[in-house]
This record gives structure tokens, sequence and C-alpha cells, in this order.
């Protein structure tokens, strides 16, 4: 079933009438964050060891952030009465495909990391709706303004909504919100008790994807990851700069991106390409049931278990070690090229 246009989706969140008709809309944003870890997470296991080290760095915290993401929009469900859903097969997105929503009017895929990836891929998915454009040392191509919502806009409607229903909006369980300060900041991740604290908390998830509507920056002075993908594909930190119009450029410290230091991984790697029973396959199906269990974790955290999140963020070191071993063993494409082996996240059947 494909999603509703962006629109039409947009129309049913004005049109809510009572918190439970926001359900649908707040269990669309922890699918919207979860679908861009998948890609961030081929092209950050894509590098390779002590190659691309800031580059690294930045889809490291990147991802980081989206797991943040996926937690803070879990707490605002909970606290207008809904329960997150995220154990499910379809809550996995098949790539290459659109996001959740079709917000952007992007088709998302897997693939190693690249300028390509990055200009395409990434910097779309978190494009604000008028990206601020600063100077480079070198003439790129312009962004093009996107056809459809972006994800700011997707939660400014929402917040709006829940400004609009007022504080009566707030009917969830206290005891289903998840705040670990071993993870998160407390300022980062909070507690949703007042119909301000979810709109903070969701205006705080917009900020640190796109930035504000005047700054790169983000509430905790970082670099929104938009402008954080922007200085991989650049090639330069963005820094204050007081001769650039908009306060910025990106003429900073260089950030390299050596393709020597890439895997030239399989691009939308699924499991069945790789023959049952071969060392690839292996990895691919054991990399798959981790990560259906890192889901499982999820669900458990959001629905009545907040503690289990610290078993369930160990899951991810699980992950980057049997993506380390697959990268390394190569696979004859269908085309003939030889690649090496990628993991697919795909469901997998597991006891939760």
């Amino acid at each position: 079933m494909l999603p509703p246009e962006p629109s039409l989706f947009l129309e049913r969140v004005y049109q809510a009438s009572e918190p439970v008709e926001l359900h649908a809309a707040l269990q669309s944003a922890i699918e919207l964050e979860h679908s861009t870890i998948p890609p961030y997470l081929t092209a950050l296991y894509s590098i390779k060891f002590d190659y691309n080290q800031e580059a690294y760095k930045i889809i490291l915290d990147v991802v980081r952030e989206e797991m943040l993401h996926i937690t803070i929009a879990a707490n605002v469900l909970n606290a207008i009465g809904g329960h997150p859903v995220i154990n499910q097969p379809e809550f996995i997105p098949s790539y290459p495909g659109p996001l959740p929503l079709n917000i952007g009017d992007l088709i998302v895929g897997l693939a190693p990391l690249s300028k390509e990836v990055l200009f395409d891929g990434f910097m779309k998915i978190e494009e604000p709706e008028d990206p601020l454009d600063f100077p480079v040392k070198a003439t790129f191509t312009a962004q093009e303004a996107p056809e459809f919502a972006t994800i700011g806009q997707f939660y400014q409607a929402i917040i709006e909504k829940l400004q609009e229903l007022g504080p009566e909006v707030i009917v969830g369980d206290p005891s289903l919100q998840v705040v670990n300060e071993q993870w998160f900041p407390i300022d980062q991740l909070f507690a949703i008790a007042t119909l301000d604290d979810a709109v903070s908390a969701l205006e705080l998830l917009v900020a640190q994807g796109e930035g504000t509507t005047n700054s790169p920056l983000d509430p905790e002075g970082g670099y929104a990851h938009y402008y954080s993908f922007a200085e991989i594909y650049y090639g330069h930190r963005l820094v204050p700069d007081s001769e650039a119009e908009e306060g910025y450029s990106y003429s900073g410290a260089p950030i390299p991106l050596e393709t020597d230091g890439i895997w030239d991984l399989v691009e939308n790697s699924k499991a069945e390409m790789y023959t049952p029973g071969t060392m690839a396959r292996r990895l691919v199906d054991q990399f798959n049931y981790s990560y259906t269990n890192l889901l499982n974790g999820l669900h458990k955290t959001f629905n009545g278990e907040p503690d289990y999140l610290n078993t369930t963020m160990g899951v991810m070191f699980e992950l980057k070690l049997q993506a380390q071993k697959m990268v390394e063993i190569t696979f004859q494409a269908p085309s003939g090229s030889t690649k090496h082996v990628a993991p697919s996240f795909e469901y997998a059947s597991v006891n939760a």
C-alpha cells in the first residue's frame, strides 16, 4: 500500500479534532526517522578502517541523533495516548524506495558513501524548506527547491495541531516516557508531561535535522544534519565568516573524502542475492537478525520497559562488528562486477 501524498496527509493532520487522530501521524514520524538510518549506516559501514575519519564521525553523530529522534517521536506518541509499533516487518522500508509519506518525493537506496549519495540522497532527506546558501571555495550546482513537503513541514503541521488541541492533548501514561541520560542529554530527551514539552521536543527534532530559518546551528550549537552532510560534500568545515553574506562559509578545515577508502559495496543489498550456506549469506542473515532484535528492543522500550534502551543501544555495536566482517567479503554481482557484501536491513523472524 502506497503512503498518501504529503498534501493529503497534511490535510488529515489539520483536520484532526482529538488526540487519537494524531496517532497515525506520530507513528509515521517514528517510521520516517527510522527510514533514514539504514542508508546512513550503509554509508558509514562502507568507510574503510582508518580512512575518511572526519566523514565517519559526522555520519555517526547523525545516526545517533536519528535514534534520539525516534525516541522523541515515540515519547510524544505515548504522551497523547498512542502506542508505538516498531516490531513489524512493514516497519522496515524496502530499499530503494520512497521515504514514508513520500516526503521530498525521493527514492532512497542503500549505497556506499559518495558525493552523489550525499548530494542527491542525504542532503535532500535533511533539506530545509529554505536551505541557507553558504559560499564555498569551488563552484557547485545550486540546490533545487524541494517539489513536495519537507520533513520540517510535516512536523510543523503536527506542532500546530497539538497547540490547537490544547493542553488536554496530553493523556498518556507518564510511566511510558523514556528518559536515559546514559545515551542522551536531559535537555534533548526529556519526559513529555505537558503540551509545551511536546512542542519543544518536536522543535528540537526539526532543528537538529534542518537547522533554523536563519542559522545552520541546532539548539546545542552543532550544525544541523543538512549542513553536516554538506561539509562532507564540499570538503570543508562550515565556519563563521564575516566576509560571507550569510555569516558562514565552507572554508574551514578540510574534510577529505578518499575514494580508495570506501568499500565498493553491493547497492540495495538483499539476502536473496547471496547463495545460502555461503559466508556472505550467513553474515547478511546474522545482521538481519541483529537489526530485527534492535527493533524489537525499541518496541519494548517504548511500550512499558523504558530501561530496556540500554540493552537496545548495545545492539548498535554488534551491528558495527558484523558489518565490518561482512564488507571485507567480495561478491560477484549479477552485472559481472566484483563488489563487497553489504547489509540488507530486512526483517527476520526472531523471538521478541
